[in-house]
């Protein structure tokens, strides 16, 4: 009978083997999930500089053209929800700026093309940071 030293010995290859598939098998899933993430968080922080952009476009009809189609502040609400709700695939801090977007908005909406810039100055200065704090996550992903 063969002493356990000398089976290790004489196995040694397939147990290295074995060690290293297993450690590779972990590895590549391990980077098959990081990949999906980081492509899923790409794709609707994408998504949300959009409705970003298309919100700041009804911002600026409503309060510089005074374009009562286009600049319907109640559309806003749409964007800004769709906002809302992709900013939860998103990691942090990009929930917290899209929920400060909505305070804000909720909040000046109905002052949106009066001759006081106000409500365009707190939505925009909103706005501005949810799209740097978007950018910066964008630029963290690995």
């Amino acid at each position: 009978m063969t002493s356990l030293r000398q089976q290790l010995r004489d196995n040694a290859v397939a147990l290295i083997s074995l060690v290293v598939a297993l450690g590779s098998l972990a590895y590549n899933t391990w980077r098959n999930e990081r990949t999906e993430h980081n492509r899923n968080v790409r794709t609707a922080a994408f998504e949300l500089l959009t409705r970003v952009a298309e919100l700041e476009r009804v911002v600026f009809l409503a309060q510089y053209d005074r374009d009562a189609a286009g600049g319907n502040p109640r559309t806003g609400w749409t964007y800004v929800l769709v906002i809302r709700d992709l900013s939860a695939v998103v990691p942090p801090p990009v929930p917290a700026q899209a929920a400060e977007l909505q305070r804000v908005w909720s909040g000046n909406w109905e002052n949106l093309g009066k001759d006081d810039e106000t409500a365009v100055d707190r939505i925009d200065d909103a706005i501005d940071k949810l799209r740097k704090t978007t950018l910066g996550t964008l630029r963290s992903l690995r």
